[in-house]
């Protein structure tokens, strides 16, 4: 009989690479996590350039021996997804690759250990008992990092700082006591080298609180505010951030897909617990598929909403250019699904864009299509519609039979309900869209993020194609190009765009004939 070996250092590298930010900046994060989710009051930490050392104490629950033993394995935890930030069992590993030594102590009750821990060949990570060195008071746990360099990032008080700030930035921020107390109703308090780390809000000219319910619950399921500032805001702050249990997970309006006039002065916070299931592994994203996918864009449309109202009341919309761009882009939507589906055929990385149906019919699920598009189960649209003017309202050929007509502006918006609607269950399913940003900085036309195709219109050519009212052939020129970055290597993008160009002009002769049949 075989046995399945680990070459651990490979894996731990391999896990250290799938998230976002550097590797002390992860492991700092990870460890003070896990002293969120053992419910701590108090997170103390502390730097040392002459040995060098950095360790991190808390008084939360601790562990028993038992416990702690198994803390030594990979994917090892005893967390419920949803329950709390961490989850999977793997971040505070990363630590071994930075370290000489793992010193971990913990006491919960009568349960008093410690052991240490160190990676010590490819595929060997061996750890040991050893007297505890009372570190860990009362009750709570020790971890002591024995760094292999003296200039590790990690001894530098201000990056620590800085960082804790910019991960945990609702635990600092007195906005948000009041959604948070229900996790820590005693609060969290910090202290770095012996000096606690003060509260500190967001101070802006104009600020508007931000409340969500869903699924008709009184209790708001998401909390937090939104500010402008004319004068601009730092590039770290722009954008609406969103935290799970006071941990920020995303920043910036791509992943909300509402974008304001002027996003360099736009900023926000949002703290959203329920969306603590639909985290990713690596705590940086949320999951877009599945059950768990549903409930993440469902919440994603609340905050959608409730965002576009507030950018409305500012007057920081931009209704009338949005509504010329869609213009220009709805001909190139409308023709992306005969185009995309056959260039499928000979570029595969673009089947993720295009969805097969029983029967081997295949189309493209564009978000915000018509009617049809909405008949057919697009249960969440990737993006919200454009807001609707005082008194005007929807086209009654964009409703379906039996829809209601839209509320009018004086109405309460009804809450987003989480319930599946009735008929057959449906994936939650992407749909490639065309929407528009100001990128002054960048020489490229778009750029694809997630399944948006978002194109510069603040570049030069954008803007000559408007006065030259050739805005469609840019925007299908912007979208090829974009495409061809994912399709196709280097070497062959002109070729892609090339007949990306050539099926889309042959697609208007389609519609004529699909005209004429009818």
């Amino acid at each position: 009989m075989g046995e399945t070996r680990v070459d651990l250092l490979h894996l731990l590298e391999d896990l250290r690479d799938a998230y976002p930010g550097a590797t002390e900046e992860t492991i700092l994060v990870e460890i003070v996590a896990n002293s969120l989710d053992s419910g701590a009051t108090t997170v103390t930490i502390a730097t040392d350039p002459t040995i060098p050392a950095f360790a991190v104490v808390d008084d939360g629950a601790g562990m028993r021996r038992r416990e702690l033993a198994r803390y030594h394995d990979i994917a090892a935890s005893a967390n419920i997804r949803g329950e709390r930030i961490g989850f999977a069992g793997v971040g505070i590993k990363i630590g071994l690759l930075v370290s000489d030594e793992v010193l971990t102590e913990t006491r919960s009750g009568k349960h008093h250990v410690a052991t240490t821990w160190r990676l010590a060949s490819r595929h060997r990570a061996p750890w040991k008992w050893v007297p505890p060195p009372g570190r860990a008071a009362a009750r709570g746990t020790a971890v002591r990092l024995r760094l292999t360099s003296a200039l590790s990032p990690l001894l530098d008080a201000g990056f620590v700082e800085t960082a804790l700030r910019r991960h945990f930035q609702p635990l600092f921020d007195p906005a948000l006591t009041e959604i948070l107390g229900a996790r820590y109703p005693r609060g969290v308090r910090f202290v770095l080298n012996g000096q606690p780390l003060a509260m500190q809000g967001w101070e802006a000219p104009a600020s508007a609180p931000l409340a969500v319910r869903l699924a008709r619950k009184r209790k708001a399921a998401v909390a937090g505010y939104m500010i402008s500032d004319r004068l601009g805001l730092a590039e770290d702050r722009r954008g609406i951030a969103i935290s799970t249990y006071g941990k920020v997970i995303k920043r910036g309006w791509d992943w909300l897909g509402v974008t304001p006039a002027a996003p360099e002065h736009v900023g926000g916070l949002i703290e959203a617990p329920g969306l603590a299931e639909c985290l990713t592994l690596n705590k940086a994203d949320f999951i877009r598929a599945g059950a768990r996918g549903a409930t993440y864009l469902a919440y994603r449309k609340a905050i959608q909403e409730a965002v576009s109202r507030q950018l409305a009341l500012w007057g920081d919309t931009r209704e009338e250019g949005e509504r010329a761009r869609r213009r220009a882009a709805r001909p190139v939507e409308r023709d992306l699904e005969a185009v995309l589906v056959d260039l499928a055929d000979h570029f595969p990385l673009l089947a993720a864009l295009v969805e097969r149906r029983q029967g081997g019919q295949r189309r493209l699920p564009l978000g915000g299509a018509g009617p049809r598009a909405r008949a057919d189960g697009a249960r969440f649209a990737p993006a919200p519609p454009a807001p609707v003017e005082r008194g005007e309202s929807p086209s009654p050929a964009d409703r379906l039979p039996g829809e209601p007509a839209a509320p009018s502006a004086r109405e309460e918006s009804t809450p987003v309900a989480l319930a599946a609607p009735a008929g057959p269950r449906r994936p939650a399913r992407y749909g490639l869209s065309i929407q528009f940003e100001q990128r002054p900085d960048d020489p490229e036309l778009g750029r694809l993020v997630e399944s948006t195709v978002w194109v510069n219109e603040a570049h030069p050519a954008y803007r000559r194609a408007v006065a030259s009212r050739s805005e469609g052939y840019h925007v299908a020129l912007a979208t090829a190009m974009t495409l061809a970055l994912l399709a196709v290597e280097p070497a062959k993008e002109h070729a892609f765009v090339t007949e990306f160009l050539a099926r889309w002009g042959a697609a208007i002769d389609r519609r004529k004939s699909g005209r004429r049949r009818r």
